[in-house]
């Protein structure tokens, strides 16, 4: 039996409000739940409203190390953090994240609530995009993580300065979260559940940012790949889509992704 891992939690001021249905937030990469730079702390004022529940993926923040981190091993975890929730839950997935958070909805529909989705890794929604179709060009299908052999501060500028963007300070933390990362299984081998979710009874959303300030380099590696992905995966399950300036919505401009949540979770009920 795996350890459990580590969840923050937010809690809201107000008592009356701690038996509201939470919401349930899964980083992307590099990261972990309360990461300022990456995470979700620009989320925390929506725990006024709601307990917020910050999951750190196995390898990641104060979760228990990992051989290697797989998205369905982090759709199980999430699976049993929503079993443990006696109202059902709101789901927020960013990146990676957002695709483990399509895989545990589709493995427990009734308790979900709503379901969010910002910039997914679901490449194989749009596989015939020819955006997606040179990232896998790019990347191949190869099973072994890439660049074992770099440094991980190295591979953090590389994936940071390298790309045009201001890079983190490399603290251990920081490190930690970018070694998990880097023998992450990669999300091309996933097969998200559209059908489920598309089927499904609760509202959904899926954010990402419109990134035309983003650099270049970038913006043609990550971001047209992102765009078209959340176009697909919208379409095909039925989501709102909403565009938010810059490249890493709940970062850049939370006030507008929180706004966002806020009306999807009371349209959920």
């Amino acid at each position: 039996m795996r350890e459990p891992v580590h969840v923050t939690v937010w809690s809201p001021a107000d008592p009356r409000r701690r038996d509201a249905a939470p919401a349930i937030f899964v980083h992307g990469v590099f990261t972990w739940g309360d990461d300022a730079a990456y995470g979700f702390a620009g989320q925390r004022p929506l725990a006024d409203e709601r307990p917020l529940l910050l999951m750190d993926r196995r390898g990641y923040g104060l979760s228990p190390d990992t051989e290697r981190s797989d998205f369905d091993v982090d759709a199980d975890d999430l699976v049993a953090l929503l079993d443990a929730q006696t109202t059902g839950a709101h789901l927020v997935g960013h990146s990676n994240g957002g695709l483990a958070a399509m895989l545990a909805a589709a493995l427990r529909p009734d308790a979900v609530r709503s379901l969010a989705l910002i910039q997914p890794s679901a490449l194989r929604a749009a596989a015939g995009h020819p955006a997606v179709r040179a990232l896998l060009a790019r990347v191949g299908a190869a099973a072994d993580p890439p660049h074992p052999e770099i440094d991980p501060t190295e591979f953090l500028r590389l994936s940071t300065a390298g790309m045009g963007m201001t890079m983190p300070t490399p603290t251990p933390e920081r490190l930690r979260a970018v070694r998990t990362s880097m023998r992450e299984r990669p999300v091309w081998e996933a097969d998200p559940p559209l059908a489920p979710l598309a089927a499904a009874p609760w509202p959904s959303l899926v954010i990402t940012g419109t990134w035309n300030d983003a650099p270049e380099q970038y913006r043609r590696y990550a971001g047209e790949p992102l765009l078209a992905c959340a176009d697909a995966v919208a379409a095909r399950i039925g989501a709102r889509r909403l565009r938010v300036p810059g490249y890493y919505p709940h970062t850049q401009h939370p006030g507008a992704v929180n706004v966002a949540l806020r009306a999807l979770w009371a349209s959920a009920g």
